[in-house]
């Protein structure tokens, strides 16, 4: 019989999956092409739900951002403060997910590190646990099974946007 946490961690797994096909193999110019003057790329795409995944499973799990704890904002080296997460950025701000540190790889490994955390998250987690509340400022307050859906449902949501610019990207040549 399968657990709520393992339905969980399973989602998660999905989303890996997707963030591998969507940037595997990809050139930066690739990774940072627009398919119009203000649309997302699929660097910043991938790089922001990595970002949110990151934040919010360390801040539920009481936890550094493997972002930080792993050396990643270094090895990325964006011009933003260590905690963005891409939230409200402007297309300027899109563009800026870009350089040496931004490849297909690294976007692969990041969230390869995320991912661990996650699952390792999930794993230490007891079904009661998930009707915790993490979060009083809503009508009614989050709980954690609340959030972690929600992670799962935005970081789901930029994978199969990124899958879909990578399509429009490879089809233009």
């Amino acid at each position: 019989m399968i657990d709520s946490t393992e339905l969980l961690d399973d989602a998660f797994t999905r989303i890996r999956e997707t963030v591998r096909r969507a940037t595997g193999g990809l050139t930066p110019e690739q990774l940072t092409a627009r398919i119009d003057p203000e649309a997302n790329t699929i660097a910043w795409l991938v790089w922001h739900l990595i970002r949110v995944q990151d934040d919010h499973i360390a801040e539920v799990a009481g936890t550094e951002q493997v972002w930080t704890s792993g050396g990643w904002s270094e090895r990325f080296g964006l011009p933003f403060e260590t905690d963005a997460t891409g939230y409200g950025h402007s297309p300027a701000e899109v563009a800026q997910v870009a350089g040496p540190g931004v490849t297909s790889e690294s976007l692969v490994d990041y969230h390869e590190a995320v991912y661990a955390a996650t699952s390792a998250y999930l794993r230490s987690l007891p079904d009661d646990e998930l009707s915790r509340v993490v979060d009083e400022s809503w009508d009614p307050p989050v709980t954690l099974a609340v959030r972690l859906v929600s992670v799962i449902s935005d970081d789901l949501q930029h994978a199969g946007q990124a899958s879909f610019v990578r399509g429009v990207i490879e089809r233009r040549g």
